[in-house]
């Protein structure tokens, strides 16, 4: 008999919680540096270790209440696609696996697309969920992409993508791989309305999905220490046979080389993209437009000709 464990252990826990059993998921350890981060500091930090600033993964839905103003915004449901259309089987049935990512997560697939407004402008926001199935990409995907472009259209407002995923789902074979032009499609009908097409890179973004609409944003936003990149280091170095410098693929090294614009802390983000919204969707002058005099514009010196305010013309 162990007289600490047996009758020890349970006095104290009776002396100091009641009895109760004290939940393990209280503390969380950071993947990075290793220090353990009490549940509640971690949820007001966004999920970014507040020691060492490593960002953690996140589901979709945190993502879309982080993004949006008051955290106020509305799902759009995607129209349903066929769940097994090659009847997949590996060491699991296919079907059994998006039963346990749909139990798991709580979503039919792995993107969710929502509508609301951030920092005052409305917008349209498709993200994937690296929960489910590593947010891989296969129909469903592809059809939610398309259906927030077109409300993206219809609404005349910007669509924001946040990828985190492996690349395309391998149990959908030649059906996932389809759904990279399928992605291409539904930027090429933002961009032909002429509206602002805008990608936050997340942890991480590789595979397929970075060969398709991951790329190919009008403004490429990555958050700190997120992976970017088609193969993984480790087989790119096997295949070239050459040592990958320090830092490669993270977002960091991608915006020193310019593949990415801006690499922009999760605390920071909705204001972010607020701001990015209003400079490309406000059409009107900040100031005052100055018309240059007639010897400047001829090269003879001179300087502008400040007119009066003109309002600008709709249309």
């Amino acid at each position: 008999m162990n007289w600490l464990k047996n009758f020890v252990r349970p006095k104290l826990r009776k002396l100091v919680g009641g009895g109760k059993d004290i939940p393990e998921n209280l503390w969380h350890k950071c993947p990075d540096c290793t220090q353990m981060i009490f549940h509640r500091d971690l949820e007001k930090n966004l999920h970014v270790c507040q020691h060492c600033g490593y960002h953690m993964r996140i589901s979709a839905m945190k993502r879309l209440e982080m993004l949006f103003d008051a955290a106020a915004f509305q799902t759009v449901k995607i129209p349903s696609t066929i769940d097994d259309p090659l009847t997949f089987r590996d060491r699991r049935k296919y079907t059994d696996r998006l039963k346990e990512s749909r139990d798991k997560t709580g979503n039919d697939d792995a993107l969710i697309v929502a509508h609301g407004k951030i920092g005052g402008n409305v917008a349209v926001v498709a993200a994937l969920d690296f929960a489910f199935m590593g947010g891989s990409m296969g129909v469903a995907v592809g059809e939610g992409l398309l259906t927030a472009a077109r409300l993206a259209v219809a609404q005349h407002s910007a669509l924001i993508v946040v990828p985190s995923s492996g690349g395309a789902r391998m149990q959908e074979g030649i059906y996932s791989l389809m759904q990279l032009p399928r992605s291409i499609i539904a930027v090429e009908e933002v961009r032909d309305a002429g509206l602002p097409y805008i990608v936050v890179l997340a942890d991480p973004t590789t595979g397929g999905v970075s060969a398709s609409f991951a790329m190919l944003g009008d403004i490429a936003i990555a958050e700190p220490g997120a992976v970017i990149g088609f193969a993984g280091a480790r087989v790119i170095e096997q295949t070239i046979r050459e040592t990958l410098p320090e830092g490669f693929q993270r977002s960091e090294y991608l915006h020193a080389h310019g593949m990415v614009d801006m690499v922009v802390p999760r605390a920071e983000l909705c204001e972010t993209l607020g701001r990015v919204l209003s400079l490309l969707k406000n059409k009107i002058p900040a100031a005052h437009v100055l018309a240059l005099s007639d010897a400047a514009a001829n090269g003879t010196g001179g300087g502008p000709n400040i007119h009066p305010p003109v309002k600008p013309v709709k249309g």
